[in-house]
């Protein structure tokens, strides 16, 4: 396998086990055989995101360790924005497509907003000052390169259409109802 193959390979595990470990929210798929030991699959996919930063970001196993406790630390709380990032969103966004907009709501939105924002930022340096205990300056700049290309590839598999990943029965189409 080509070293380029290979890459996108981990990329694409790397994606899935941040979508198994609640990152991003999918439907679940309906297989009850691949399912059964879930468990077990998702802490394989865990250890091989693991293994591929490690491998990637040129961190020791005790950087390894202490890589997982910070992300222990701040992921809950980067997941919490993030969803409280999405809800306003949508909020904001059925808002502004109604026949005629609250505009002290918008505006508490976008404030709303904003605060969520600045949040996220403190939580981040928080991290980055954590990240800065154990790790390099060129190991950092390396894991903030491989945080973006896993958020890129699950926005790219949250864009796809659900029957493409396999979360789709044949022969149903999302967002129709079955007929009996």
């Amino acid at each position: 396998m080509t070293m380029i193959r290979r890459m996108k390979r981990s990329v694409g595990l790397a994606a899935v086990a941040m979508t198994l470990s609640g990152a991003v929210a999918f439907p679940q798929p309906v297989r009850a055989p691949a399912n059964a030991n879930r468990p077990a699959l998702e802490q394989q996919f865990r250890e091989r995101v693991a293994k591929l930063a490690q491998q990637r970001i040129g961190l020791s196993d005790a950087q390894m360790t202490q890589l997982d406790q910070s992300n222990a630390r701040f992921a809950p709380q980067l997941n919490r924005i993030a969803m409280q990032e999405r809800q306003t969103r949508q909020a904001l966004r059925m808002e502004m497509t109604s026949p005629s907009p609250n505009q002290e709501r918008v505006n508490a939105l976008i404030d709303q907003s904003l605060q969520l924002q600045q949040q996220r930022i403190t939580i981040v340096q928080q991290e980055q000052k954590d990240l800065a205990r154990f790790m390099s300056p060129v190991q950092r700049a390396r894991y903030i390169a491989l945080q973006q290309q896993f958020r890129r590839r699950a926005q790219e598999l949250a864009r796809q259409d659900p029957a493409q990943r396999g979360m789709v029965p044949q022969g149903i189409r999302p967002g129709l109802k079955k007929i009996r």
